[in-house]
């Protein structure tokens, strides 16, 4: 009865290792939670941009007034008649 009860007892600590600390064991569970948890925030940052960058599509096929808005701010460009000034902070 020793040796079934000795070879028991080793195959429970094997699987004990196992679950714990053994390939896809809990250790392996708790970092690709973190992993899963991690991608889904950067995923969610990824779909607001996303969703912003569409919203300046629509608005750049829609109408002028973003063109022109656009080309105002990042190229400084003015209309025919039109002064530029630019203000410079002490």
């Amino acid at each position: 009865m020793g040796k079934l009860t000795l070879l028991l007892l080793a195959l429970l600590g094997w699987l004990q290792y196992s679950l714990w600390l053994g390939k896809n064991g809990v250790c392996d569970l708790v970092r690709v939670e973190s992993d899963v948890a991690a991608q889904q925030s950067n995923n969610a940052q990824l779909r607001a941009r996303n969703d912003q960058l569409f919203a300046e599509i629509d608005d750049l096929n829609g109408g002028q007034e973003a063109i022109e808005e656009r080309s105002r701010n990042e190229l400084g460009m003015i209309k025919m008649g039109e002064t530029f000034y630019r203000l410079v902070p002490e």
